[in-house]
Formats: structure tokens, sequence, C-alpha cells
């Protein structure tokens, strides 16, 4: 299916350590049908640490495919600060500003999220948010310090989210702090340069981690994360660092378990794992605490840890089969 997308820049709020006039943007883009009434739900996506928004395009068009307009008429899909198309329009103040030292956190992307809910692009619409790991407990965030009767999500869908509360982090902080470490040391090592995307996508298709992604997804890095250099070659729009800082920031990780437990009785949140990630990044525990405590509803499909860039399709069958049970009345953010 042939989606119409449009894309749109979003003036993030002002941050206090910035120096006034200096705001960060986000890049963010719609998918819609070529015809729709407008009647049904608007998705939003968040992505991963390390990805960026159209790593999400292949779940969305299976999710069009499979979803009545009366049931989904819209998509959007966002970029962090410093991730994707997001990381170009950003650059220059990430590199310069004292502040951004420390990057930019994901507790500070939900709140650019619910500005971006709240603007007349995402206003009055029934609004399901979509994230993927690190991306879900950004979602979760843009309901921070909302009263209950302002919680207006009719579902809140979280796929391989790495939340986890503060106590059990620390229970187990020599594990943590060793996968921190690795995935921190791998980022900083990590290729960003090549001669060509043709070179890029044949560099990445033999290694790991996307040596196992869909192909779909795997096109999309090369055509949608790397830009041009003087040489004529082309290198990654994110800096290595940058997305290094938002491994090691745990306290987003932390503020959304604390607000997943206020929030749960009011907005049904729904989860989805892979089967081969079990006990990689969110403890077993942990799992089974947002479940049992959580969860309205539990889904499972093959993968690992990246199951949207690995099985798009079974994310999106399961996204699906959580959209069909939601028919509520229009939000009033």
């Amino acid at each position: 299916m042939t989606l119409r997308t449009d894309s749109v820049i979003f003036d993030c709020p002002q941050n206090v350590h910035d120096p006034p006039g200096h705001i960060l943007k986000m890049s963010a883009k719609r998918y819609r049908r070529h015809s729709a009434d407008g009647t049904g739900l608007t998705l939003l996506f968040a992505h991963c640490v390390g990805a960026h928004k159209e790593q999400w395009e292949p779940t969305i068009a299976r999710i069009f495919e499979r979803c009545a307009p009366s049931t989904v008429s819209e998509a959007w899909a966002v970029d962090w600060q410093n991730h994707g198309d997001s990381a170009v329009l950003n650059r220059e103040l990430l590199s310069t500003s004292p502040s951004r030292v420390y990057g930019v956190s994901a507790i500070e992307w939900g709140e650019a999220v619910a500005a971006f809910i709240r603007s007349p692009h995402l206003r009055g619409k029934r609004i399901v948010p979509i994230g993927h790991s690190a991306g879900a407990g950004t979602l979760v965030l843009t309901m921070k310090d909302l009263p209950v009767c302002q919680l207006v999500y009719p579902a809140l869908i979280l796929v391989e989210p790495t939340i986890i509360f503060k106590e059990d982090f620390y229970r187990e902080i020599e594990e943590r702090a060793s996968t921190m470490d690795f995935v921190v040391t791998a980022t900083l090592n990590r290729r960003e340069r090549w001669k060509s995307r043709e070179e890029a996508y044949s560099w990445m298709a033999k290694r790991v981690p996307w040596d196992v992604w869909d192909p779909r997804v795997l096109h999309m890095p090369t055509e949608h994360n790397l830009e041009s250099t003087p040489d004529g070659g082309v290198i990654t729009k994110a800096d290595r660092r940058q997305e290094a800082l938002c491994y090691v920031d745990t306290l987003p990780h932390f503020a959304a378990a604390e607000e997943l437990r206020r929030i749960s009785s009011h907005v049904p949140v729904h989860f989805i794992w892979g089967k081969e990630s079990v006990g990689t990044l969110v403890p077993e525990n942990v799992k089974e605490a947002f479940e049992t405590g959580i969860a309205a509803s539990v889904r499972t499909v093959e993968g690992g840890h990246l199951i949207v860039q690995e099985k798009p399709d079974a994310v999106a069958d399961a996204i699906c089969d959580i959209l069909d049970t939601i028919v509520l009345p229009r939000s009033k953010l």
C-alpha cells in the first residue's frame, strides 16, 4: 500500500539550560491513506535509542493494510532531538551549547512530544502512543504531571520497553552497569562513514545487529539516516557520542516506571515482547511485575529486543489486535 506522507519540523519547548532563543527542533512525519474520513485513531510512534522514525515504516504500512480506515486514520512518527533528521536540524546547538554536553534526555523528548500532541497537528484526535524500548518510556512520560482526569489516551502500547523501577535497577547494578558499558563502548567505536549508501548497506547486512533485520527495515538507515559528505561519501546523521549519552541516562526509565504505576488504572497499557529477548535488557522479574500489576494485555512475537527491526509484520499484527479492541470517544487534548 502506498501512503501519503508529509513532514513537519516542530519547535520544542525552551530548555531552561539552553541560551535564550536556542530551541531544539523535532522532525515528525505523517502517514495517511490517499482517501480517509478522519474518524479513526491517530497512532504516534517513538523509536529506540540509535534508531530513527522511518524504521517504523514497514510496521506502519502493515497496520494500514490490516486496519480499516474507521480504525486507523493516520500515523505519526517522531525523531528524538539528537537522532535522525532532528539531529541534523539541531547539530549546531548540540555541538556548541555547554548545556548539551549531557545530550538530550528522554524526559526532554517526552516534554517535546507532549507539546506536539497539544499542537494543532494532533489536538482533538484520538491518539494511541506506540513506543519501542526507550521510546516507550518517552511516550509514558507525555502524561507526566497530568491529573488523571486528563489522561485521554484510549490505550498505550509499549514494545520491548526498557522501563525499570529504580529499586530493581540497583538490585542488579553490576549486571546493568556491565550492559551499559558494553553498549556505550560499541556505539562509540561503531563505523559511521562509508564511500556510498550501497557500501553502507552491504557493511550492515553482514554485521550484528543488522544481519537479522527484515530487509525492508535494513534499507531504512541507508535511505533515511545517512547524509552526503563533501568527498562524495556518506555519514550517519546522528553523532555517536549523543547516542551513547542516551544509554547511560537512567532517570527516564525510573520516571516512566513510576508513571506507569500512577496511570495504569486509568489508561489501558498493552505490552509487546520479543520471545528471544528474555532477561536481556529488562529483568524477567520486572516484566512479570508489569504484566501482573499494570498490563491490560501482553503479547509476544518472534525476535529479540529489536523486534520492530527484525519482525515488523509480527509487531504490526500484534498492534492491530490491540487496536481492534479500542472504541472510545474523541479525546479533548
